[in-house]
């Protein structure tokens, strides 16, 4: 029997940017890119982590933007003028706490603040040498966050957060159906991990995932380090729905079918069968 027609649906904007250190001509791709999304239907908008500003931990502190600033002004305008949701970042976010925060925003249709995400795990690792320490310039988010879109309950994360598969299960297991993952996942680790950790993400959470990201290379000498890009969405089945490769500034409305994550999930229930129960005791050593 063929399967209904979906009741529920979700354009998204998949966005990938070449940020520089230069913010005013970062933005303006920021904003091209909003609207170029908004022209093609979108109604949720997933700008890049570091889409404002990429470099150094010193650099990027000292490009870090206000709520109240200009840039956000801007991008507020550029949602209402597309008439779309926004989720912007994250972007490294000045405040009257001592350290930046790594914020994803989310810009209503309006242009009004729906509300935030503070990135929860920081990027201290070292890459092919070079060492990455956030926390020295961000403070941790504290708590998960999941917005209403239309309807869709949509889980927030950024970058480095897909790390830790089981802050995603938590946000699927309030109910998220589609989980973005704004990144500037840097090249060494991209290549190796990132699809199969975006696909992962997806396929274990039986949720739409949207990951957009940066693209910078060691051959451009305002990027701050390479990043991947191929930005993806990912269905919850695991397909890949789209990959915007090595473009440095593209955007592409995929249309999500919110009624096949239902679908998947009551024919395979991993999420109401977990045994969360066990896996809160010290395993038995043997």
């Amino acid at each position: 029997m063929p399967e209904a027609a979906s009741n529920r649906s979700l354009r998204v904007g998949l966005m990938q940017l070449q940020p520089t250190r230069n913010v005013q001509a970062n933005l303006k791709d920021v904003l091209s890119g909003i609207e170029q999304a908004g022209a093609q239907g979108a109604e949720l908008i997933v700008v890049p982590e570091n889409a404002l500003c990429i470099g150094s931990n010193a650099e990027m502190r000292a490009a870090a933007v206000r709520l109240d600033g200009p840039e956000i002004s801007a991008i507020r305008d550029a949602a209402r003028r597309a008439g779309a949701t926004v989720v912007v970042g994250g972007f490294k976010q000045k405040s009257e706490r001592p350290l930046l925060q790594n914020t994803a925003l989310v810009i209503r249709e309006d242009g009004g603040i729906q509300g935030s995400y503070d990135k929860v795990h920081l990027f201290n690792a070292v890459v092919n040498g070079t060492a990455f320490r956030a926390s020295d310039v961000e403070s941790a988010g504290e708590q998960l966050v999941i917005a209403d879109v239309k309807g869709v309950k949509v889980g927030l994360s950024i970058c480095f957060d897909i790390r830790f598969p089981e802050m995603f299960r938590q946000l699927a297991r309030a109910g998220a159906e589609l989980i973005l993952i704004p990144a500037a996942f840097t090249q060494a680790t991209g290549e190796a991990h990132w699809e199969i950790l975006v696909r992962a993400r997806a396929i274990e959470n039986e949720a739409y995932v949207v990951a957009s990201a940066t693209i910078t290379s060691d051959d451009a000498v305002e990027s701050g380090f390479p990043t991947y890009g191929h930005a993806l969405a990912v269905g919850p089945w695991g397909e890949v729905i789209a990959d915007l490769g090595t473009a440095p500034h593209a955007v592409r409305v995929v249309e999500l079918d919110l009624d096949k994550v239902a679908r998947i999930r009551a024919k395979l229930p991993v999420l109401d069968v977990a045994r969360t129960d066990v896996y809160g005791k010290e395993p038995l050593r043997i």
